[in-house]
């Protein structure tokens, strides 16, 4: 019989850390992070009502530089972190299968998984700074946008601190999306003509991890009595209740976006 204890060993010897990921655990200084979460999202909502306020009778800015340097960084980050979490997780299903990525708790010591699962949570803060590109340049700030940025720093925060046993598949998925869109990113800045149909596959992606996301949250529920999968019921329900949340906003923010001015245009044809 496959155990966590036994896979987490093999992947001690399989997946070896470079150099960088074994520096110094931050884990005990981040666990207090928690409620400072809640202060530093406040001065984020602040910040776009001041923001706005003061563009307001501006003309926005260029930006064209820095935005092309902000989104190049992200998404080398994210293509990083897509690399080894991605490798990590797949070696894990692959050896021990599903359950044991669902039942994650076991592999939080992990050198790997303790380096990325720390700059993850330190990258949802830096992440807030695509708000200010949107807010100098004076373009539309969606209510999806503030809202996903300003949760998922919340939740990040909580699933780190309480070690909830999806959040390795909630990581990875992140990490994923992320390499896709700060590069399509990167792309845009530099005025580079991309296919629309690109936008729609990150949407349509983004709106996967969340529908998958939310099923994630129910699996280590179902199996909390396995070893590295116990989750609370409060858990459970934030997990859930958040990536439903977020799984009907991206869609509607799907619909809107791509299908409703299509509606439009052929009605005024009509």
């Amino acid at each position: 019989m496959v155990t966590a204890m036994n896979v987490s060993h093999e992947m001690e010897q399989l997946f070896q850390p470079y150099n960088f990921e074994t520096f110094q655990d931050l884990r005990p200084f981040l666990e207090e992070y928690w409620t400072t979460s809640f202060f530093i999202v406040l001065i984020y909502l602040l910040l776009i009502v001041v923001g706005q306020n003061y563009m307001k009778d501006r003309k926005g800015f260029n930006l064209q530089g820095p935005l092309i340097l902000w989104s190049f960084c992200l998404a080398i980050f994210s293509i990083l972190g897509a690399v080894r979490t991605w490798g990590f997780m797949g070696t894990v299903l692959l050896r021990g299968g599903l359950k044991q990525t669902m039942c994650f708790t076991s592999y939080a010591e992990n050198a790997t998984i303790r380096f990325w699962s720390c700059v993850f949570l330190l990258s949802k803060i830096i992440e807030l700074g695509d708000t200010a590109f949107i807010i100098l340049r004076k373009r539309p700030l969606i209510f999806v946008h503030w809202y996903h940025h300003s949760t998922v720093l919340l939740f990040t925060s909580f699933v780190y601190k309480n070690k909830v046993p999806s959040g390795g598949w909630f990581m990875t998925m992140n990490f994923g999306v992320h390499a896709i869109m700060y590069t399509y990113y990167t792309l845009k800045a530099a005025k580079v003509k991309c296919p629309r149909m690109l936008s729609m596959l990150i949407t349509s992606l983004q709106i996967l991890q969340m529908f998958i996301g939310a099923i994630i949250g129910i699996l280590p529920f179902i199996w909390r009595q396995e070893q590295g999968c116990y989750i609370t019921v409060e858990e459970f329900a934030w997990s859930f209740v958040l990536y439903a949340t977020y799984f009907i906003i991206f869609a509607h923010f799907f619909r809107q976006t791509y299908f409703r001015p299509k509606v439009k245009a052929m009605a005024k044809s009509q």
